[in-house]
């Protein structure tokens, strides 16, 4: 997406200009998303969960859409892989963990007994394929390394994630309503219907550009600078493609929105996996890669440290559960960029 811009990115100064206005775009389209997401949930008396499971989660999880369409069509399956597990990986240790450092992440009920569990199951089915599929090759390597190599998810595989979204999507309208009575204080901005949706819209199309211009502009710094694909894959990539939900939620939750905060980094993760993976294997089939058992791990690990923290007496991601997050997630990142 937006291939026009490479070149001006061979030029050290719009280089950095470039990095600059993708921050602009960035932060101001999550807050005009968190607007808008909010004034549409009001007017239309659906929870700020229900809305960030969906429609926000959606919008910023497009980066991940769009990097997987392109990389399954050209058969670049490691990269498809790899940017969807390190991207939940980061939502949760490093996107909630900053969320609920900024302020305390509540949770509610419908979140706590389904949401949560549904994106474990994500990652537990991650690992099951990743088990299943090439048993035999599996090949222990240098830092106790797991090898994997063959299919990873086929076609078939691709239509059951595909319907597993499909189920989620329904529960989560079918809950809509159900909701209402568990939300928090009213903190929605007064808009019409048309200002609201305009809102989403304005703050989507801000997310994906600034998204597309940090990614390009970083990708660019840090192959001028010698860094491998791998170490790129891991983390500029993932990281890159999780801005829009990092900026969506730190924001939801400076503005004490953490509904919709907790809502998009889980409905984000449910997203990633069955429905960007489900199509991307339907596209091509997925190949294993090394280090695949470790990242479906961790986004098993993520998920159920949030189910847990949740499950506490409170019910929320308190300050300290988010310097754990992100204390972990350092731990990870270092021994994978060792080991790569």
């Amino acid at each position: 997406m937006f291939d026009f811009i490479n070149p001006l990115l061979e030029n050290p100064i719009l280089l950095g200009v470039g990095l600059i206005i993708g921050f602009i775009f960035l932060i101001k389209g999550a807050d005009w998303l968190v607007d808008g997401a909010s004034g549409l949930a009001k007017r239309w008396g659906v929870s700020n969960l229900v809305i960030g499971l969906t429609i926000v989660a959606f919008g910023t999880s497009m980066p991940e859409l769009v990097v997987n369409m392109v990389a399954a069509f050209d058969h670049h399956t490691e990269i498809a892989i790899t940017n969807i597990l390190g991207s939940n990986t980061i939502n949760v240790f490093v996107i909630l963990g900053c969320s609920a450092i900024i302020f305390p992440v509540a949770s509610q009920a419908s979140c706590r007994h389904f949401d949560i569990p549904w994106s474990l199951l994500a990652g537990l089915l991650v690992l099951f394929f990743a088990s299943y599929t090439q048993p035999s090759q599996w090949i222990w390597g240098e830092w106790g390394h797991l090898h994997t190599q063959g299919d990873f998810i086929t076609g078939i595989g691709g239509l059951f994630f595909l319907c597993c979204f499909v189920v989620f999507l329904w529960h989560s309208t079918r809950n809509a309503k159900n909701n209402q009575a568990e939300e928090e204080t009213d903190t929605a901005v007064q808009m019409s219907i048309g200002k609201a949706i305009l809102f989403i819209l304005i703050g989507l199309a801000g997310l994906i550009i600034g998204g597309e211009l940090i990614v390009k502009s970083a990708v660019k710094i840090a192959v001028d600078l010698g860094v491998s694909d791998a170490v790129i894959g891991l983390t500029i990539v993932a990281l890159g493609t999780s801005l829009p939900e990092l900026a969506t939620s730190c924001i939801a939750a400076y503005k004490h929105n953490s509904d919709l905060a907790l809502g998009n980094v889980i409905g984000s993760n449910i997203f990633n996996v069955f429905m960007i993976l489900g199509i991307s294997a339907v596209i091509t089939p997925l190949k294993a890669y090394d280090g695949l058992w470790l990242d479906a791990l961790m986004v098993i690990l993520g998920s159920a440290l949030v189910w847990i923290f949740v499950s506490e007496k409170e019910h929320l991601i308190k300050r300290r559960h988010g310097i754990y997050l992100l204390l972990i997630y350092a731990v990870y990142l270092t021994y994978r960029l060792v080991a790569l």
